[in-house]
């Protein structure tokens, strides 16, 4: 196996035969002092091994489908792009129809790590051996979105606009976090928002408290909403949600940035 020194670690081998031992630049065996992302790279390094070989004799030359899920959690940047970099030699090699990995199933929740591995070559933006889905869960239901060939996912801000304008979505819980990271991510570009000026241009109770909601992530985070109302708007309809949002970005004059996001075209006088 390779050592991976920026880890602090390289696996080595015992006196005896067929086995490892995962040690410290200073020789000391480091299995009671691994962290979260050494192990989490650990067993990916390990799970790849096997994908190219096997336990017996009889299988090294099965073909393979592969099933990865989130091999980076836990990791920072430069393991990140280090298993980036294996998973799409993994993709390079299926394309080639090189060795005995037919398909690869890749699930991941991180942005970041999504836009490295589904990359290209930087002109190409398609490709016929590879497909792309959404996963959503509704009210405990999960369902699957299919995107055919068509990459998704430009960024983890574009995404949210995304989710928000996508009928698939029908979860109040779901639509109103969404909402509040939009918020989150704007306006702290521009400073605070969130004054009780914004909050009592709404006229009626409802929408106070909505907004309420949505603004408070931004200078507080979501712990900062009071129960009871967290409570009380479960039942509210969703276009209530989405009227009170689009009418933040109205009452701080930014209604161009939510009609440009929302793909809207601006009335002109």
């Amino acid at each position: 196996m390779k050592s991976y020194g920026f880890l602090n670690f390289e696996i080595v081998h015992t006196q005896e035969k067929g086995f490892y031992q995962i040690q410290r630049e200073d020789g000391s065996i480091a299995e009671a002092t691994l962290s979260e992302g050494e192990i989490t790279f650990i067993t990916f390094l390990y799970y790849l091994q096997l994908t190219k070989g096997g336990i017996t004799e009889d299988e090294v030359n099965n073909e393979r489908v592969l099933v990865i899920d989130d091999p980076i959690s836990s990791l920072d940047s430069n393991v990140l792009f280090v298993v980036g970099t294996l998973i799409k030699d993994i993709i390079k090699n299926i394309k080639a129809d090189i060795g005995n990995i037919r398909q690869l199933i890749l699930l991941t929740h991180n942005v970041y790590f999504h836009k490295e591995v589904s990359f290209i070559d930087g002109r190409t933006k398609t490709c016929n051996k590879t497909n792309f889905w959404i996963l959503r869960k509704n009210d405990k239901v999960t369902g699957l979105q299919s995107f055919e060939m068509n990459n998704p996912i430009q960024s983890s801000y574009e995404l949210l606009w995304q989710e928000l304008k996508s009928d698939e979505v029908k979860s109040t819980l779901t639509i109103q976090n969404i909402m509040r990271r939009i918020i989150e991510n704007y306006f702290k570009l521009l400073g605070k928002y969130g004054d009780d000026d914004l909050i009592l241009k709404f006229e009626t109770k409802e929408e106070q408290e909505i907004c309420r909601s949505l603004i408070s992530w931004i200078n507080d985070g979501s712990h900062s909403i009071n129960d009871d109302l967290y409570v009380e708007l479960q039942d509210r309809t969703i276009e209530v949600y989405k009227n009170v949002f689009k009418d933040i970005f109205i009452l701080t004059k930014h209604e161009g940035h939510y009609n440009m996001m929302m793909n809207l075209i601006e009335e002109t006088v």
